[in-house]
């Protein structure tokens, strides 16, 4: 596994099985996030998931899950967010 943490109650079989990517996989939160909903704050992830190009973020002290592009500097771009982790996986 990366360096990065897994959802509280999810496994990573759980996580790929319901995004129907087989190699999704949790990503070092340490990056810059940009886009909405970062332009009035920015975020700070708590986790980091790596769908292919895109990925699931959740930000510290926020309970919602931002979905975004991850760009090849390492940053995520965001254009979306879900009131739970359940819903951004099917948002995928």
């Amino acid at each position: 596994m990366a360096d990065g943490q897994l959802p509280a109650g999810w496994t990573l079989e759980e996580i790929r099985k319901g995004s129907g990517d087989q190699e999704a996989i949790p990503l070092e939160s340490h990056r810059v996030v940009t886009g909405w909903p970062a332009q009035d704050e920015q975020l700070r992830p708590e986790i980091v998931l790596g769908f292919h190009g895109l990925c699931l973020l959740k930000a510290v002290n926020d309970d919602d899950w931002y979905m975004g592009s991850l760009n090849e500097d390492g940053s995520v771009t965001c254009w979306s967010a879900y009131g739970n982790f359940y819903e951004a996986l099917h948002g995928l």
